[in-house]
Parts: structure tokens; sequence; C-alpha cells
């Protein structure tokens, strides 16, 4: 059994609705009462929209809930952004900040994604902080400079910002983004690999808790494969794309989370 607890975090991303939400926090809940999900940690990240529905359905419950992202920023005229105080203010226990969509989509940095994680400490918001690389950057045997280059931004943010969170609250996770939504998965072995240097990289650039620090895989988890990716040393729990709108399947993978 790992010294770490699991966390199984569920990103809904851009989808859901208030009917189909309580569907799914009702599952959640069932779940809970019989007790099955005590060896996991559980997080539920909807919209921005539906945060006040997760914190009524959720509240009373052992399961988080948290924001798709987060302002670098405290406040002021920037139209569109979230602060860190607001997710305070709403009661989110986590943000996801830097995954890939935001990366490519929204062109975020390096530097951005550690100025978001600066931020959430700042507040109190537990971090759940994205890296992974490109298929060709995989294929161009990239795939640890780019992880190196992303977690060395990140350190930094973590080892420079006071006050600092408690350390079951700074969470990364390896999304190899040729396996996001795509059906490809990385194997065991190859997020092992992944997970085992991204812990090596956090303790040389002076992070002193990353033998601590909860690595979750993200890229196609589905339930058949949970286990033999969960059942890797250092891969901690899964941040759960597609899969964590489908009760019964977000229900088994964190299961197979409690037991791996």
């Amino acid at each position: 059994m790992k010294a770490r607890k699991p966390l199984v975090a569920g990103n809904w991303k851009m989808n859901g609705d208030i009917v189909s939400n309580e569907h799914l926090f009702t599952a959640l809940r069932a779940e809970l009462e019989r007790a099955s999900l005590s060896q996991v940690e559980v997080v539920v990240c909807p919209p921005y929209p539906y945060l006040g529905q997760a914190a009524a359905w959720l509240g009373d419950t052992g399961i988080a809930w948290g924001a798709q992202d987060v302002s670098a920023l405290p406040n002021g005229a920037y139209t569109g952004d979230v602060s860190a105080a607001m997710l305070v203010d709403l009661g989110c226990q986590w943000a996801i900040i830097g995954h890939s969509e935001r990366r490519q989509l929204a062109g975020e940095t390096d530097e951005q994604v550690a100025a978001k994680v600066s931020m959430c400490m700042t507040h109190g918001v537990g971090v759940v902080a994205c890296i992974g690389e490109t298929l060709h950057e995989r294929e161009a045997g990239k795939t640890e400079a780019v992880l190196g280059r992303q977690v060395d931004a990140i350190a930094a943010a973590l080892v420079g910002s006071a006050p600092a969170l408690p350390t079951h609250r700074v969470v990364l996770a390896y999304e190899p983004v040729w396996a996001i939504g795509t059906g490809r998965t990385a194997s065991p072995e190859i997020a092992q690999a992944a997970h085992r240097f991204v812990r090596e990289r956090l303790a040389q650039r002076g992070y002193g808790h990353a033998d601590a620090t909860r690595i979750l895989y993200g890229g196609s988890v589905k339930p058949g494969n949970a286990v033999s990716l969960f059942s890797m040393d250092d891969v901690d729990g899964g941040l759960i794309g597609g899969a964590s709108l489908v009760a019964d399947d977000f229900l088994a993978i964190c299961r197979a989370a409690a037991v791996a």
C-alpha cells in the first residue's frame, strides 16, 4: 500500500447541465454512503456556472469540488477571469492549472502556469498542476526536456511561495497530450517512467516534499485500464476527463484507485 493517499479528480471540461449534474452528484453521494470511497480522495471540477450546485450537493460529504482554471491576477479589469479569492468564496478546495487544452487553445505559458500556482498558494486553494508532452515531442525524443521545463516552472513557484500549501494540497498531473481524448493511453510502464522523472525533478529543483507529492495520470483513463495504471509505484490516481461524466465509469475508476 502506498503512503500517498490516491486522488481521483473529475475534469468535466465544458460539459454538463443542471439535470445531468444532479444525476452524477446523486450517484457520488450514494457511493460515499456505502463507504467504498474511503480509501481515495475524490474531487469534482465542473464548469464555473455549476460550482454553486456542486457546493450544494457535495458540501456535507467528503467529496471536494474545484475549478478548471484560475486567474494569475488578484482582481481588477480582467473580463472573464475568475480569481483565487473568488474560488475561496465559493468553497472551492482545488483548481486545475495548466491543462494541455489551456496551454494549446489559450496559449498559456509555463510562466503563466507558475503564476497561477503562486496565486492559489497565496489563497490556500489546492493545486492540480498539469504537465505533458505532445506526440511530436515524444517521437522526437523530447519528453524529458518538455517535462523538465514545465516542472521547473512549477517547482520554482512551489519553493518561492509563502505561505506554502500543505503537501497533500499540491498535486501534479502528467497528461501526455497524445493520449487525451484520443482513446490512446500511455502504457503503465510509460506512465511510471514519466512520473518517476517528474518526482525526481521536483526534488532536484529544491522542493522538499517530492516523495510525498501525489502525481496523477491523465489521458483516456477508463475502468478497464485504471487498476494497471494506478498500480505503478509513482502513479497516485488520475485526472479523469470524459469518463468523469459517466457515473458508473467514474465510480469504477475511483474504486480502482482505492484498491491499487
